[in-house]
């Protein structure tokens, strides 16, 4: 079994954790990223780097196929947004709901495509994981389902970021995130809010 100082769930290309990537650049890391054209920027950024593991899929709570929806990558430069690529969920109108004056998401702007989708727990097996410094996710909305369906007993992670915003629909806290908070704190993670969307969870050794 290893040690890994960072698992990214959610890496999008990679550009936007750069400074984090360096910093834990000394230990392994695992970067995944569901969205194929997202992917191939990743690959390209990170491939060569011996102690980086790149892996090509979503993350659930159990090993099943499911559909995914993204925006097209044609879709990006027409909407002006490019955070747009970022945007990808197990539920289309997740998606849709990011309508506004200056994001125009149309149906069209979607693309679907069925995943093998990897509960966490098998993700963490197929590279020996045992020990995590960070893990770091941001997946639009399905935190819940991932962090809820860990075995805290089995993997030791000392520190956890993730995106509260969408925990009970889109631009959404409550039950959920409430539910997650419990079950954390139950495993000795002691949690605090970073911003108005992201939240830490720091293991008490």
């Amino acid at each position: 079994m290893t040690d890994f100082s960072l698992i990214c769930i959610g890496a999008h290309t990679g550009f936007w954790i750069e400074n984090l990537i360096k910093k834990h650049s000394e230990k392994k890391i695992l970067l995944v990223e569901p969205v194929v054209y997202n992917f191939l920027q990743l690959k390209k950024r990170y491939a060569h780097i011996p102690n980086i593991h790149l892996e090509n899929c979503a993350v659930s709570d159990k090993d099943e196929k499911l559909n995914f929806y993204n925006i097209k990558e044609d879709s990006i430069f027409k909407l002006k947004k490019h955070w747009a690529s970022g945007i990808g969920s197990f539920n289309k109108d997740h998606i849709l709901s990011h309508y506004s004056k200056r994001f125009k998401v149309q149906k069209e702007d979607i693309e679907k495509n069925e995943l093998d989708c990897l509960s966490f727990m098998n993700l963490v097996k197929k590279f020996s994981i045992k020990n995590v410094d960070l893990l770091l996710i941001d997946v639009e909305g399905a935190e819940f389902k991932i962090l809820s369906s860990i075995d805290y007993k089995q993997i030791l992670i000392k520190e956890i970021i993730f995106e509260k915003k969408h925990f009970d629909g889109v631009f959404l806290k409550g039950k959920k995130f409430q539910e997650l908070k419990e079950l954390l704190v139950s495993n000795k993670y002691e949690i605090s809010e970073l911003d108005k969307e992201n939240c830490s969870a720091i293991k008490k050794l």
